[in-house]
């Protein structure tokens, strides 16, 4: 039996749910408080975390690019987050998909504003004195550009206005993943280990074999339950740690060290 895992920061909540049909991988959702600076933060780096990184004609040192570019999903979640309607009780909902990305925000499109025009830049401030106050807080480029940009960066994204729902909907199609064809001629995908922010400090402090601890301490970390979950965890999930003792996972002489493919992430 599947349950659903609700988290709550403040006014945003994420849930890991599973889904019929196409894979639902996460969802994340921002509240309606005003203070859109920290959310903007959160909920830009939970879309990173949760998309393939391509490693295309880049180094194996180098952890790739992200499979859509970040320039379009940073326009979108800043559009989201100042034309939202703040007088409808409702979060801004952001949900990665297999195949997709959506970001759907409070308040159907107002007056006589539509797809067609926001496209070219039509715009309404709904929210003027967030508006005004946006080019401090967040990456904000001035009334009617973020569409634009973004659909230039990824053109095959999608923008429908749900009047009848009372929201606005961005759908991101996630590109299918870059495959090589290998020497026995079986067609492998492109793509990186997902590295997330705190994998990519643990392969930075690990230096030769480690401890647990030792390496806790030098990410500065007390809480050893966070640090197991969130750094050590994924890292070895991913491969990019591996133990010298892996038939004795908790040996009281257990180290850690890099793999060959960590080693090439930095």
């Amino acid at each position: 039996m599947f349950h659903s895992l609700i988290i709550e920061l403040d006014h945003i909540s994420v849930s890991l749910q599973p889904k019929k049909g196409v894979k639902l991988v996460a969802q994340f959702m921002i509240g309606d408080g005003l203070d859109v600076s920290c959310p903007y933060q959160r909920s830009f780096a939970f879309i990173k975390r949760n998309l393939h990184h391509l490693q295309g004609d880049r180094g194996f040192n180098t952890l790739g690019r992200l499979e859509v570019p970040e320039q379009a999903i940073e326009e979108l979640l800043v559009n989201a987050l100042i034309h939202r309607d703040y007088f409808t009780s409702a979060s801004i909902r952001l949900m990665v998909f297999a195949d997709r990305i959506e970001i759907i925000s409070p308040g159907h499109l107002p007056d006589s504003l539509n797809t067609e025009g926001i496209r070219y830049g039509t715009s309404n401030r709904r929210n003027p004195t967030l508006t005004e106050h946006a080019v401090h807080i967040l990456p904000y480029r001035g009334l009617g550009t973020g569409i634009p940009r973004a659909l230039r960066d990824w053109p095959e994204t999608r923008l429908v206005n749900d009047v009848a729902g009372n929201q606005f909907k961005v759908v991101i199609p996630r590109p299918e993943p870059q495959t090589q064809t290998g020497r026995t001629g079986q067609v492998t995908p492109e793509v990186t280990p997902e590295v997330t922010g705190e994998i990519e400090r643990l392969l930075r402090v690990l230096t030769g074999e480690m401890t647990r601890q030792q390496i806790q301490n030098a990410l500065s970390l007390k809480d050893g339950e966070h640090f197991r979950k969130t750094y050590l965890l994924p890292a070895l999930n991913a491969g990019l740690v591996e133990m010298t003792q892996p038939d004795k996972p908790r040996s009281s002489k257990q180290r850690y060290r890099l793999s060959a493919k960590g080693r090439q992430c930095l």
